[in-house]
């Protein structure tokens, strides 16, 4: 695998996609490092819209894109070569085992035949499906297919990964264990990804840097950690009365507000004005405070703030 280890992988400028008349991308420019990078937003936002364009699947109506130093529009064939791309709905082929399978996504992207099925019986124990590799995949339960989606994405040996949705489906235990393969690709294997994900704990997990889409554009993007740095402080804080009254109350004052676990609100306080200016808006209008604790920024926060949750 090739490393990149100052350049982006991907850099995008000023790209529009469109659906008819509908914006899917609207003037979107993003730069993503090496490593793993969360690509986040709502479902809606463009993410699938976004890497099925960077796979030359879908043409732009504006704007440039390179992935690992090559022009998209110049050399899509070349790009998909370096690329393992593990898309949100199945497909695979009926009729084939697992392994046969892989191997044959293997053969499609270049690897000699011997050479494709040894690294499928390779990539098969990875994610997990050693022992279910010589049964037919139609018989997989929802979480077995997603574990081979990543297996035909991961048989070449890709310089980039593009995981689309991939615990889509999961119950607990297996979105855990997709998670745990995913963050070993990338901290341990040194595997450059792309996460397309409207899960912001899936991203925060696995990834080191995020871009947000909201409404077809970019809301934020950066190093997870800076994002989450003191730019303010962030309490969750419990009222007795209307929340939701309470809530537009805060958003007046410039302050973002979203909804935590049972009746908690995490309220965003910009600058150094603090805890004192909760507590004095609440006296002025008369509200009681019932709790309130500073927390540690999330992923959430950052989310919530970029696109202007409440």
């Amino acid at each position: 695998m090739s490393d990149f280890p100052t350049d982006p992988v991907v850099t995008i400028k000023s790209l529009t996609v469109l659906y008819g008349k509908q914006r899917a991308l609207n003037d979107v420019s993003a730069s993503f490092p090496a490593g793993a990078v969360g690509l986040l937003g709502p479902n809606g936002a463009g993410k699938s819209t976004l890497l099925k364009t960077l796979l030359g699947f879908l043409k732009p109506a504006a704007g440039s894109m390179e992935v690992l130093g090559l022009d998209v529009a110049a050399s899509p064939a070349e790009i998909r070569a370096r690329l393992g791309y593990m898309p949100e709905i199945d497909a695979h082929i009926p009729g084939m085992n697992a392994v046969s399978f892989v191997g044959y996504c293997g053969q499609l992207a270049g690897l000699p035949p011997v050479d494709a099925m040894q690294r499928a019986h390779e990539v098969l124990y990875y994610v997990g499906l050693g022992e279910a590799r010589y049964r037919n995949v139609e018989t997989y339960s929802t979480g077995m297919k997603q574990r081979i989606k990543l297996a035909q994405a991961l048989v070449h040996d890709p310089d980039l990964l593009f995981l689309d949705e991939p615990t889509n489906g999961m119950d607990p235990k297996g979105r855990e264990e997709m998670l745990e393969l995913i963050r070993d690709l990338a901290h341990n294997k040194g595997m450059n990804l792309i996460l397309s994900s409207h899960l912001l704990p899936d991203v925060e997990y696995t990834c080191d840097h995020v871009i947000v889409l909201h409404q077809a554009s970019v809301a934020t993007q950066g190093p997870i950690d800076e994002l989450k740095g003191p730019r303010g402080s962030v309490f969750e804080f419990r009222i007795k009365g209307d929340r939701a009254a309470f809530s537009r109350l805060l958003h007046d004052e410039g302050l973002t507000v979203h909804a935590g676990e049972e009746d908690v609100m995490r309220v965003f306080v910009p600058d150094q004005r603090g805890a004192h200016a909760l507590f004095a808006l609440a006296a002025r209008h008369g509200v009681q405070v019932r709790h309130l604790r500073p927390s540690l920024p999330t992923l959430e926060d950052v989310f919530a703030q970029a696109v202007g949750e409440e």
